[in-house]
C-alpha cells in the first residue's frame, strides 16, 4: 500500500518538477535576453559615439589638409607668376639682342663689301705696279722670283754652313768634357764592392769521423751525392772541411746546402741523400726567387713577369771573372739610370735595360746563341717593352743600337764590368791588360796611334791614310782581333776599330 502511494506521489511530482524547471529556464532565458539587449544597446551607443568622434577628426584633418593645399597652390601660383615675369624679361632682352645682331650683321655686310672693293682696287694697283716693274727691269715676274730665290738660297746656305762650323767647334770643345763629367758623376754616386768570389764551396764538418760517413761503405754515399747534384765532392787532408767543386754555381750551392743538412742531421745514406738534395733544390730555388725580387726592388725595376724573376734569381750564383752577375745587373741599372737622368733620356727604360741586359746568361749554357740575343728573345716572350728589349740585344753591338737608352746601357755595362775591382783582376793586371792591347795594335805597319778605351772593351786604332788603304785597314782589324784572342785573357769581348780618314785643312788669311 505504501509502495503504491509512493508511486502515485512520484507520478504527481514529476510533471510538477518539469513545469517548475521549464518556468525557471524561461525566466533565465528572458533575463539573458534582457542582458544581451542591454549590452547591445551599450555597444551601439559606444559605436555611435566613436563614429562621431572619427567623423569629427576626419573633418578636422580634411580641413587642415585643404588649408595646406591651398597655401601650397598660392605659393605655386606666385612662383609661376615670377617665372612668367622672368621669361617675359628674357624674351624682351633676347628681342633687343636680336635687333642688335641684325644691325651688326648689316654693318658687317657693308664693311665686307667695302673690303672687297678695296681688295679689288689693291689687286688692280698691284698688277699695274708689276707691269711697270717688268717694263723698267726688263724681266718677267717668274724670272725676277727665280733670281731672288737663288740669291736668298745662296745666302741661307752660307749662313747655315757658318753656323754648322760654329756648332761643331762648340760641340768638340764641350762634348768630351761633359761626357767625362757625366760618367765620373755616375761612377762616384754608385760605390760597389770589390769581388772576391771563387768556383768552390767549403762545407765545415764537426769532426774527421764525419768524412768517413760522408764517403760511406765502398764510397756509395759520396757517389750518390755526386750523381744527385752533378758536382765533385773533394775530401782531402784539409781539417774539419769538405770542398764542393762545380762549374755550375747553382749545382754547387744545391750540393752545399744538401751536404750541410746531412751533416747536421747525421743520417747519411743514399735514400736520405736523395731527399736532402730534393729539399735543397727547393730551398735554393726559393732563395733565388727571393734574391731576384730583392734585386728588382733595389734596382727600381718593378712589375716583372715571375718567369723573368725566376731566371734573374739564377744569376745570384753566376759569376763573370769573379763578379756576381746579379750584383753586376743591379749596378748597371743604377749607373744607366744616373747617366740617363743627366742627359735627359728615358730613365725607366735605361734602368730596366741595365737590370735585364745579362738575362740570357741564366740559360746561355742550355740554349744556343749569345746571351744578348737569348735574353732579348726571353724578354720578348714575356712582353717586356720593345725599347728595353732593344737595350738587351744591342748591349754588345750584335744589333746596331738605335736608341740613346741602348747606348747608355752599353756604357753602364762597360763601366760596371771594366772598373778596377769589379772583377777578379788587380789594378796592376788591369793596367797591364790595357797596355798590352795598345801594344798589339801598334805592332802593325801604318798604325799612327792606338788607344784602349771603354775600360778595355774596345781598341781604337788610327792609321796613316797615305800608307794604309781600306783593304789594309780591314786586314789590320782582323789580325789584331785574332792576336788578342790567341794571346790574352779578358772578360766579355773586345771590339777592334780601325779609323782611316783624310783631312783637308786650309787657313783663311
Amino acid at each position: 500500500m505504501s509502495t503504491i502511494v509512493a508511486l502515485i506521489v512520484g507520478l504527481v511530482a514529476l510533471p510538477v518538477g518539469i513545469g517548475i524547471g521549464y518556468a525557471l529556464r524561461r525566466r533565465a532565458v528572458a533575463n539573458a535576453v534582457i542582458l544581451a539587449e542591454q549590452e547591445a544597446n551599450r555597444l551601439l551607443a559606444e559605436a555611435e559615439a566613436k563614429q562621431k568622434e572619427i567623423l569629427l577628426q576626419a573633418k578636422e584633418e580634411t580641413l587642415e589638409l585643404r588649408n595646406k593645399l591651398e597655401a601650397e597652390m598660392r605659393e605655386r601660383r606666385a612662383e609661376v607668376q615670377r617665372l612668367e615675369q622672368r621669361l617675359a624679361q628674357r624674351e624682351e632682352h633676347l628681342d633687343r639682342k636680336a635687333e642688335q645682331l641684325e644691325a651688326r650683321e648689316q654693318r658687317l655686310k657693308e664693311r665686307e663689301a667695302e673690303i672687297q672693293r678695296l681688295h679689288a682696287e689693291a689687286q688692280e694697283l698691284r698688277q699695274r705696279q708689276i707691269a711697270e716693274i717688268e717694263r723698267v727691269s726688263g724681266l718677267t715676274r717668274d724670272e725676277a722670283r727665280a733670281q731672288l730665290l737663288a740669291a736668298i738660297e745662296q745666302e741661307v746656305r752660307e749662313e747655315a754652313a757658318r753656323r754648322a762650323r760654329e756648332i761643331e767647334r762648340e760641340a768638340e770643345a764641350t762634348a768630351a768634357m761633359r761626357a767625362k763629367k757625366i760618367l765620373a758623376t755616375a761612377i762616384q754616386r754608385y760605390a760597389a764592392e770589390v769581388t772576391a768570389e771563387t768556383t768552390v764551396s767549403v762545407v765545415p764538418i764537426p769532426s774527421e769521423e764525419m768524412k768517413g760517413r760522408i764517403i760511406g761503405r765502398e764510397g756509395r754515399n759520396i757517389r750518390a751525392l755526386e750523381a744527385a747534384t752533378g758536382v765533385d765532392v773533394i775530401i782531402d787532408d784539409t781539417p774539419d772541411a769538405i770542398t764542393v767543386s762545380a762549374f755550375d754555381p747553382v749545382r754547387r750551392e744545391v750540393a752545399r746546402v744538401a751536404l750541410t743538412s746531412l751533416i747536421a742531421d747525421g743520417r747519411i745514406h743514399p735514400a736520405r741523400i736523395e731527399e736532402a738534395v730534393a729539399r735543397a733544390k727547393r730551398d735554393v730555388e726559393a732563395a733565388m726567387m727571393e734574391a731576384a725580387e730583392a734585386a728588382a726592388v733595389e734596382a727600381g725595376v718593378l712589375n716583372l713577369h715571375p718567369e723573368i724573376l725566376k731566371l734573374m734569381g739564377r744569376l745570384r750564383y753566376r759569376t763573370s771573372y769573379g763578379q756576381n752577375v746579379l750584383r753586376h745587373s743591379i749596378e748597371t741599372a743604377h749607373i744607366a739610370a744616373m747617366i740617363a737622368r743627366e742627359i735627359g733620356a728615358d730613365v725607366e727604360v735605361a734602368r730596366a735595360g741595365g737590370f735585364l741586359h745579362d738575362l740570357g746568361k741564366a740559360v746561355d749554357h742550355e740554349v744556343d746563341g749569345t746571351h744578348a740575343r737569348i735574353g732579348a728573345d726571353i724578354a720578348r716572350r714575356y712582353r717586356v717593352k720593345e725599347a728595353v728589349v732593344h737595350c738587351i740585344e744591342a748591349h754588345h753591338e750584335e744589333v746596331e743600337p738605335s736608341t740613346v737608352e741602348a747606348i747608355i746601357v752599353m756604357m753602364a755595362d762597360a763601366i760596371s764590368g771594366g772598373r778596377p775591382g769589379a772583377r777578379r783582376e788587380s789594378l796592376e793586371a788591369y793596367i797591364k791588360r790595357l797596355e798590352t792591347l795598345e801594344q798589339i795594335a801598334r805592332e802593325h805597319k801604318g798604325v799612327e796611334e792606338a788607344y784602349a778605351i771603354q775600360a778595355g772593351r774596345e781598341v781604337r786604332i788610327i792609321v796613316k791614310p797615305d800608307k794604309v788603304d781600306d783593304l789594309e785597314a780591314m786586314r789590320i782589324a782582323r789580325d789584331v782581333s785574332q792576336k788578342i784572342e790567341q794571346t790574352m785573357e779578358y772578360p766579355g769581348q773586345i771590339k777592334v776599330t780601325v779609323v782611316r780618314e783624310t783631312r783637308a785643312t786650309e787657313y783663311a788669311r
